[in-house]
């Protein structure tokens, strides 16, 4: 049976109490892979994965999922500041749909405006260089996509 995907509200649902989540940041080139705790309070960076062919990346994604016992799946999903969807939304929904059908573990989906921006903040403000910022940035957006999600959920007792 394919995973649900849905907002996050509606994916807690459907995961168990206790168990990690990883957090996606997909990219055109790269896949930022970030994971919680079982407990779901803190996100770390795993990985970034350089884009292959969709079967590869999915299968490398499940992988990690299995190693580090997740339970569901958090995509940051690139809404529009005026809140529509553009081709990088549809490009992140179109791969959901196909992951889904790789995994029963559900997917949530999770509004990451501005994420890439304020990650790219922070490393400048640790006076990181350029060549090293373009390395880790999508595993750092995974970790703030995944984190916003882990607070979000903390808040509202979900």
């Amino acid at each position: 049976m394919p995973a649900l995907i849905l907002p996050l509200i509606d994916a807690v649902a459907r995961w168990p109490q206790r168990g990690a989540l990883i957090g996606l940041d997909l990219g055109t080139k790269t896949i930022g892979v970030a994971v919680s705790d079982p407990d779901r309070r803190l996100a770390t960076g795993v990985t970034t994965l350089q884009r292959k062919a969709f079967k590869a990346d999915a299968v490398r994604l499940l992988d990690i999922a299995t190693e580090r016992a997740a339970v569901g799946f958090v995509l940051g999903l690139p809404i529009n500041m005026d809140g529509s969807e553009g081709p990088r939304a549809q490009s992140t929904r179109a791969f959901a749909r196909n992951f889904s059908q790789l995994t029963e573990l559900a997917i949530a989906l999770w509004d990451e405006r501005l994420s890439t921006a304020a990650v790219e903040r922070e490393l400048i403000g640790m006076d990181m260089s350029r060549a090293r910022r373009a390395k880790v940035i999508d595993e750092h957006a995974a970790i703030f996509i995944l984190q916003g999600a882990l607070d979000r959920l903390a808040n509202n007792n979900l």
